[in-house]
């Protein structure tokens, strides 16, 4: 079978195509074959070597998949072959076909095309459990989004606006700023002038929290348009730099920073995440929630995918559907 495959650390660009042996699915486990798959920050970080994980070379990357389950490991009970699934690989989605756990695939939601369904559980898992979770978003809060337009930022302004907060949502163009009030954002800024333009837009209170999934230089404009025990989510860092934040501007506002990792935490709270992913179904059948794919690659196209991720062209989500 095809796999795009990871042999050495670089660019996407260096990522190649090879026939490998086809999976087998251990205990627990299940094969199917790929019919899309998200393509998210951490698989453009991980082919670098510049996430926090690095697995042995080669590797297939590809964290999350729809696809369509082909064999069953021993002991999995509430899968079927012939199945359609979404699920949570970590690695190996960007294959025609991969073996995952069983406890990481769910039933794809009826009607729900597999490209979209492919892009959905680490965008708006990671920004749910970010809103929800981690800064406990309330109805009636404001809610400032950086890198809104991308695939967890737009998540975010839709689970913010489900949640009844109001989202201000900073991204870099107009066409990008009128995506993301098409999705629920109340008002859409650029990062020129983000500090006084919040004040502005808050009659100089400041906002209740910050969804952070840029980093870099805005972190420390938006820490400073916080109001009075703001709390501030750091989700990722798109613009390549991590930011040092001077931490008397939080003892200054009572504000807190709190940390997102979603991976680790559907691992460590599954209970959770599985009323979290609830929820979320739950807004997905009501249409609070319309998640976006702006581009569909063939395998061999993967690489430009995670370069228009790299070069922050892309608006919601991006995915690969391997069987073109």
């Amino acid at each position: 079978m095809r796999a795009l495959q990871c042999l050495q650390w670089g660019p996407p660009e260096s990522l190649q195509i090879r026939e490998i042996d086809t999976p087998q699915p251990g205990p627990g486990e299940v094969r199917v074959r790929v019919l899309a798959a998200g393509v998210n920050f951490p698989d453009l970080l991980i082919v670098q070597g510049l996430y926090q994980l690095k697995p042995p070379l080669p590797f297939t990357p590809g964290a999350e998949l729809a696809g369509e389950v082909l064999a069953l490991g021993e002991g999995v009970r509430h899968l079927q072959v012939g199945q359609k699934v979404i699920g949570f690989s970590g690695l190996s989605a960007f294959a025609e076909q991969a073996v995952l756990p069983a406890a990481q695939c769910l039933p794809l939601p009826e009607g729900m095309d597999a490209g979209v369904a492919a892009g959905f559980l680490l965008a708006y898992g990671t920004s749910w459990h970010a809103l929800r979770d981690r800064l406990a978003l309330q109805a009636g809060e404001t809610l400032l989004v950086l890198g809104a337009a991308g695939g967890v930022g737009l998540a975010a302004v839709e689970i913010a606006a489900a949640i009844g907060a109001r989202v201000i949502a900073v991204a870099s163009s107009e066409s990008k700023r009128a995506l993301c009030r098409a999705h629920g954002a109340a008002e859409a800024i650029g990062y020129e002038g983000l500090r006084e333009e919040i004040k502005r837009l808050t009659a100089g209170r400041g906002v209740d929290a910050v969804y952070d999934a840029v980093g870099g230089e805005v972190a420390e404009p938006a820490i400073r348009a916080m109001a009075w025990r703001g709390r501030y989510a750091v989700v990722g860092f798109a613009s390549g730099a991590i930011p040092a934040i001077p931490l008397n501007l939080l003892l200054l506002k009572g504000s807190s920073l709190v940390g997102v990792f979603w991976g680790e935490w559907v691992k460590r709270e599954p209970k959770a995440w599985a009323a979290g992913l609830a929820e979320l179904l739950g807004w997905l059948r009501e249409g609070r929630l319309k998640p976006l794919v702006s581009a569909r690659y063939a395998l061999a196209e993967a690489p430009l995918g995670l370069r228009a991720l790299a070069e922050r062209q892309a608006s919601g989500k991006l995915v690969i559907e391997p069987q073109r």
